[in-house]
């Protein structure tokens, strides 16, 4: 028994410098050590600037990052942000992205960004140009396949990754509850925990194999409320039973399937955590349940916190951004570029250099950023530093995408009312097109010759919305078929007044197709869930009885 004490005491003797050397003074990001260990050391020598800077992420506003970004930039900041406000020019993002990185590259550590969009498929599309318009979460909800799912993730991935963007806010798991929901609706891949679960963990591993960070959200859940959390906190009063079994479900999926980021939604459950706080400000949702309870290592990231659900609640933006490092969040997202005077800035920069225990959440946060940077960055797989301008027409759009989303939205379609399907040109007779989107018009005429077409914009006002209602009768007067494409609540009331028009009439369900459930009198009721081309297509040639339908309701009536 002695020799094997003295045996241990000279093992541990010997291991003790192992884990205790000192790295060198010269280490950098790129330096070949273990990426726990190596994070630890950087993290350990950030100034109090360098920490807090890390764990912020801000977005910019005009068509190029402006020079106030380029000087967060150059003291350290984490991660930036592509809004969809100007990226209709797909090379200039490139550009913009290769910019911002290399003056990164010039920091003392050398540590690169994380670069992050929403492009969720469907209508949640950030970065434009080329990149695809995709059938969407509810399509994939409809098909019910995770190979669609995962084939989604993949994709657009693919086509974001050639850009330098590295994190996607996607999957959206928030499920389709409350059905008056504008900001969610066909975000959701239906109202299903467990089917939701497993098709937004397909969806994050089709993204990991592109080389794209996926990214669930809005957690706890967005899906039962109409509220928009841009515009006030939704208050959610259900009991815990429910929210256990329901909401919290398909994050359980993504959590065991290793999900490397969550995003916190601006969601208030009262019920569940009696202070009212968002989910994005309360430590008993980000830390005691998501990190404790629930066992999630991976990232926490804020929604935005420039939105109003989170600073009514915290009383200021510096107060927000407070609560919600305290609360457990990662990183910090701001739309905008916070001025370098700024309170959000200098109000917490002071508590790093005061609180201990804030700081030390701080420290945390900013180890959990750069432990994943290395391990992304390491390996063979991530987005480009620096992608090359010259050859993004090769990778958008992506060209084996474009096949496939044409096969999902195929598989997606759903035939609500069957009616006299399949219709041909001949059996169509006259056709007068009802609608405002180019695409229902264009791929309509693709399959029907004689036709006329009534249009209007796609969010009618009330006085528009009047006149189109007065009006359509007399200009389906002279027409056999009526085809009327319904996308929200405004294009469903003009279509009702075709009730009593005595035409064939067929309804086509964009987007969330609970504005056409009530359409029983129609002819044919067909469900597409999204205005993409690939959607169109594939609902006129259902229609045009070119292949057989069978996507079915993700949701309960």
């Amino acid at each position: 028994m002695k020799v094997f004490k003295k045996l241990i005491f000279i093992f541990a003797l010997t291991a003790l410098p192992l884990f205790s050397e000192e790295l060198p003074s010269n280490v950098t990001f790129w330096s070949d050590y273990p990426a726990d260990r190596l994070a630890e050391t950087l993290v350990d020598r950030m100034t109090d600037d360098e920490l807090l800077s890390q764990i912020f992420m801000f977005g910019w506003a005009g068509a190029e990052p402006d020079e106030l970004l380029f000087q967060w930039v150059n003291r350290g900041l984490g991660s930036v942000k592509v809004f969809g406000w100007n990226t209709d020019d797909i090379t200039l993002v490139a550009k913009s992205i290769s910019e911002l990185q290399r003056a990164a590259s010039y920091n003392r550590f050398k540590i690169p960004l994380f670069v992050a969009t929403d492009q969720e498929g469907g209508w949640i599309r950030h970065v434009k140009g080329g990149t695809a318009i995709t059938p969407g979460n509810m399509a994939i909800g409809a098909s019910g396949y995770p190979a669609d799912a995962w084939y989604s993730g993949y994709y657009i991935s693919r086509e974001i990754k050639a850009l330098g963007i590295n994190i996607n806010f996607a999957p959206s798991v928030d499920l389709y509850t409350n059905h008056n929901s504008t900001i969610i609706g066909p975000r959701s891949f239906g109202d299903n925990p467990e089917d939701t679960g497993v098709l937004g963990a397909a969806f994050s591993a089709g993204c990991v194999a592109a080389g794209v960070i996926p990214t669930a959200k809005h957690f706890p859940g967005h899906g039962d409320t109409d509220s928009d959390s841009h515009v006030k906190l939704p208050v959610i009063n259900i009991d815990e039973k429910t929210f256990m079994n329901r909401e919290v479900v398909p994050f359980e999926y993504l959590i065991r399937q290793h999900i490397p980021a969550i995003m916190s939604g601006h969601l208030s459950f009262p019920q569940i955590d009696s202070s009212g706080a968002p989910a994005s400000l309360s430590k008993y949702f980000l830390t005691d349940l998501l990190r404790s309870r629930l066992g999630y290592e991976g990232l926490i990231i804020t929604d935005d916190m420039m939105m109003n659900g989170d600073t009514q609640y915290a009383g200021s933006v510096s107060n927000a951004f407070r609560l919600a490092i305290e609360a457990g969040n990662d990183i910090i997202i701001s739309s905008t570029t916070a001025r370098l005077n700024e309170s959000l800035w200098t109000n917490n920069l002071q508590l790093v250099k005061t609180d201990e225990s804030f700081r030390a959440r701080v420290k945390d946060a900013a180890y959990r950023v750069v432990k994943a940077k290395l391990e992304y960055f390491r390996s063979k797989n991530a987005a480009p530093l620096y992608p090359d301008p010259a050859g993004i027409a090769k990778s958008i759009p992506d060209k084996d995408g474009q096949k496939f989303f044409l096969e999902q939205a195929c598989r997606s379609i759903t035939v609500y009312k069957s009616g006299t399907l399949p219709l041909t040109a001949e059996q169509a007779g006259r056709v007068l097109f009802v609608g405002s989107m180019p695409r229902f018009f264009s791929e309509g005429k693709r399959r029907y010759s004689k036709t006329g077409d009534f249009k209007f914009t796609y969010e009618p006002g009330p006085n528009e919305t009047q006149y189109m209602s007065d009006n359509i009768l007399s200009n389906a007067a002279g027409y056999d078929t009526v085809i009327c494409c319904v996308a929200n609540t405004q294009s469903a009331k003009i279509a009702r007044m075709l009730k009593e028009s005595g035409k064939r009439v067929i309804i086509f369900s964009i987007m969330s197709p609970v504005s056409a459930l009530d359409f029983d009198w129609a002819d044919s009721v067909i469900m597409g869930y999204s205005w993409s081309a690939y959607t169109f297509d594939a609902m006129f040639g259902a229609l045009a009885g070119e292949y057989q339908a069978k996507g079915v309701l993700p949701f309960a009536k």
